[in-house]
């Protein structure tokens, strides 16, 4: 179906109504948890996992914001994250797909796989020298399944309230610790689905005020309980790799939920944050281009890397190496957003911007005059 454009048209006289007021706190959250994942791929410190559980974070922001946006249309709210969420993606595969195969790809999938580089139901198939990408799709699959799950998620919330957090939990632990008959990426998606569905799910008691109700001295204590009950299951199942609250699927599920329950308890005040302007632009830039920065920065420090040692940058000290490949990584990483971050404006309809450091661009932008905001899919 052919892609429809907007055009001058006459102006548009319907009243809109006023747009809520965009959450500054959640933006900070948002740019936090990013930082702390190029960290932890730059520098795989366990510690820097329990310090900020970013992707328990980042999944009851979206279970927010999804609860906000369902109050509208439950229809628009699916289809809207699924226009912001894989357009990028697509961008993705239209240089790496290509690439897969005309490089020799020992064990290449049928050609028919690589359908899941449009709709990633599971992660999408990957020639072993582009496992630094592939890699990290593990976050748009889950991200997918519990945007087209949050009706029903939704509808159990509702009708047993907090208790529907419990639930993925205790189904993570039985789906992780049984043997079940179904195909390796298949298991990965279910288990990440079932981490993280709790945090999805305390987003929409977020959103509906809920955990703001509960006093300090009962959330507190669960808090605790739950982060202390992480890092312990954590410290006495060490994996191959030895203590890592990313390897395990239990422990990462309660330790985000206490984490979560406790960032969203509080509510202060970001208007400091206009006053810092390196950390304010930086907040900006980080939510403007968040799906550019998650999909390609991993891809930077496997370049980067691999660049080091093939020109033996190690001559220069462990450390001055260190420093070398970090700067080098945050610069490649901000090639492949001045290249390809204009396909997230495009997939929010909005004017492209190079470089969105001094606010943070609206999606669907008011019709205060015509213009060509990209193509609409959805």
């Amino acid at each position: 179906m052919p892609a429809v454009y907007r055009a001058d048209t006459a102006p548009d006289t319907t009243p809109v109504p006023p747009r809520k007021e965009r959450s500054r706190y959640f933006d900070f959250l948002r740019a936090a948890a990013l930082v702390r994942v190029f960290l932890y791929h730059m520098f795989p410190a366990a510690w820097l996992a329990m310090i900020f559980p970013s992707m328990g974070v980042m999944f009851a922001l979206g279970g927010s914001l999804m609860a906000t946006s369902m109050q509208r249309s439950v229809e628009q709210a699916i289809t809207g994250r699924l226009r912001r969420l894989l357009p990028g993606l697509w961008a993705m595969a239209a240089l790496v797909v290509p690439a897969m195969l005309l490089l020799p790809w020992p064990g290449r999938p049928d050609l028919t796989h690589l359908a899941l580089w449009v709709l990633p139901i599971v992660e999408p198939p990957a020639a072993r020298w582009a496992a630094p990408v592939e890699g990290v799709l593990w976050y748009l699959v889950a991200y997918l399944w519990l945007v087209l799950l949050s009706p029903l998620l939704r509808r159990v919330y509702r009708r047993i309230g907090l208790v529907a957090a419990v639930l993925p939990v205790v189904a993570v632990f039985f789906w992780d610790y049984l043997e079940w008959p179904v195909p390796a990426r298949a298991e990965s998606a279910v288990t990440d689905v079932l981490t993280f569905a709790g945090c999805w799910i305390l987003g929409f008691a977020h959103q509906a005020g809920v955990l703001r109700r509960i006093r300090w001295a009962v959330l507190g204590p669960i808090a605790a309980v739950l982060v202390g009950a992480g890092l312990a299951w954590t410290i006495t199942h060490p994996g191959e790799e030895g203590i890592d609250l990313a390897n395990e699927p239990v422990a990462y599920a309660i330790y985000s939920a206490g984490f979560v329950l406790l960032l969203f308890r509080v509510h202060p005040q970001m208007a400091w944050l206009k006053r810092v302007r390196p950390l304010n632009g930086l907040v900006n830039f980080c939510n403007a281009r968040a799906v550019t920065i998650y999909l390609w920065h991993n891809a930077a420090i496997a370049l980067v890397f691999a660049a080091a040692e093939r020109y033996e940058l190690e001559r220069i000290g462990d450390n001055l190496e260190m420093a070398a490949l970090f700067v080098l990584s945050l610069g490649l990483v901000a090639v492949f957003v001045a290249l390809l971050g204009w396909v997230e404006d495009v997939a929010a309809r909005r004017p492209v911007s190079l470089l969105p450091w001094s606010k943070v661009p609206a999606s669907r932008p008011r019709k205060e005059q015509p213009e060509w905001c990209g193509p609409v899919w959805f």
